[in-house]
């Protein structure tokens, strides 16, 4: 058993794998890439939300000039009466609104 022992001491490889500072360097190196709290792994999360976030603001900025176009077209009064009949069906005193709606648009509950 000790002749094993001696004949691993002699190689080359556990000469380099024994050596202290190379057992320091991949000790540290193991504990940067896995467990600091800036770890590879937390940097790749991060990264990803990041990323989703920046997706995120673009979806709003369109959105938002979207809606600053809306607003631009709002301007008048009769525009915005145009919009509030058409949008969400709003009607004068003393008047009638009829939808006409075509068999293409309605969903036919039958067939679900």
């Amino acid at each position: 058993m000790f002749k094993q022992l001696k004949s691993i001491r002699e190689k080359k490889w556990f000469a380099i794998m024994s050596n202290s500072y190379i057992v320091i360097l991949t000790i540290f190196a193991i504990w940067m890439l896995f467990f600091d709290t800036n770890s590879l792994l937390i940097q790749n999360q991060l990264n990803q939300q990041l990323s989703e976030l920046e997706d995120q603001r673009d979806y709003l900025k369109a959105e938002l000039a979207k809606d600053s176009a809306t607003v631009k077209m709002l301007s008048s009064d009769t525009a915005i009466e145009k919009f509030a009949r058409e949008r969400y069906y709003y009607q004068k005193k003393n008047e009638e609104v009829y939808l006409i709606e075509f068999k293409d648009s309605i969903n036919e509950k039958s067939n679900e």
